[in-house]
């Protein structure tokens, strides 16, 4: 998958052309399709569980069956989109970054399918929404826990890919850290995948030999947390789903993403014959992004801190990036005070101020 550094993308969150499908359905085919397997207990299994509640919802007026688990980014997506929208599908929901060019490719044969892109910034088309999480809101919060509870001040981070999603996970995780243990550091490793066990868990062997003591990670298995657990005192978190099987620990906490509620609304929308092209990017507040719970693993001042960020993140009076803040270049990039607009996050590439190590190509 090839780095897209996205500095164009203020086009992404300015207002969208008027595009509405104002009749109803009286039944809508909606269709899935995945990068992961839908048993990867990450990304794509949280996914899922939002297409199951999609057809819990709306009963025999939505068929939510059709999915496709394991498709790789690029000419493989294209295909399976292109079959889906053959065999009768309204709706198709692309969950992954990389299946940004194949949505908008289809969307242009098929104008009457509406194409709902997962954290892609890219409406080439009327029929194209896009739809993401501000991760890097529930990264402040397990980044604050990783400062306070790191005993070598090492933290690790296991990417899948240099885009801007990642990098504002990484900063945000490190600046919080860096708030509550000025000692802290943090070592990133970049897996290039977005799902292979195998890699994953090599990628956190890799930080636990180097001293890391708490891992956290984007990619979508929950390999990283089998590592942790076979070194005692290494913690982690759950990335995407709960990853509760590793409670108390190594699985500390986690970051939930909830895509249930979205699910829900974009068909409803089509039912009812309100559906519009939209642009969303919901955090803390709007509950996509939630923060499973604190196990007792946790030291008690640890879990209060994290649920104050948490809490102060939902009522708008923290925002993970505020000024003073650097690049890693020693450059200026936030004054006293301020804060970055949505689409300077979005086209984020670069490490802030501390963290070693250079964004590889």
């Amino acid at each position: 998958m090839k780095r897209r550094l996205l500095l164009a993308t203020a086009a992404a969150l300015m207002a969208l052309p008027a595009a509405s499908f104002a009749q109803g359905m009286d039944k809508v085919k909606a269709c899935f399709i995945y990068v992961g397997p839908v048993g990867d207990g990450g990304w794509t299994y949280q996914h899922d569980l939002g297409r199951q509640a999609l057809a819990a919802e709306y009963g025999d007026r939505v068929d939510a069956t059709t999915y496709q688990e394991s498709v790789p980014e690029g000419a493989d997506s294209e295909r399976v989109m292109t079959q889906m929208a053959l065999s009768g599908c309204n709706i198709i929901f692309a969950t992954s970054f990389g299946y940004m060019d194949a949505v908008n490719n289809v969307a242009a044969k098929f104008p009457n399918v509406k194409f709902e892109h997962a954290t892609g910034y890219r409406r080439d088309h009327a029929n194209v929404s896009t739809y993401d999480a501000r991760f890097y809101e529930g990264r402040a919060v397990t980044g604050t826990m990783a400062g306070l509870m790191t005993k070598s001040d090492k933290i690790g981070y296991i990417g899948s890919f240099p885009i801007p999603e990642n990098i504002q996970g990484i900063n945000a995780a490190y600046l919080a850290a860096k708030k509550v243990n000025p000692d802290a550091t943090m070592s990133v490793v970049w897996a290039y995948t977005w799902f292979d066990p195998a890699k994953e868990a090599d990628a956190a062997r890799a930080l636990i030999e180097q001293g890391v003591d708490v891992i956290l990670q984007h990619t979508d298995s929950t390999a990283p947390l089998a590592e942790a657990a076979k070194t005692p005192g290494v913690v982690g978190f759950g990335q995407a789903s709960d990853m509760a099987e590793f409670k108390p620990s190594p699985r500390v906490a986690s970051i939930i993403d909830n895509w249930a509620p979205y699910y829900i609304e974009r068909v409803g929308a089509l039912l009812d014959g309100t559906y519009e092209q939209g642009a969303t990017w919901a955090g803390i507040a709007g509950g996509e992004v939630e923060i499973g719970e604190i196990t007792d693993a946790v030291p008690a001042e640890v879990k209060t801190k994290a649920q104050e960020v948490r809490d102060a993140i939902a009522a708008g009076t923290l925002h993970p990036f505020t000024g003073p803040l650097k690049k890693q270049d020693g450059s200026d990039w936030l004054a006293e005070g301020e804060t970055p607009d949505d689409a300077e996050l979005a086209g984020m590439n670069f490490y802030v101020e501390g963290i070693t190590g250079e964004i590889p190509n």
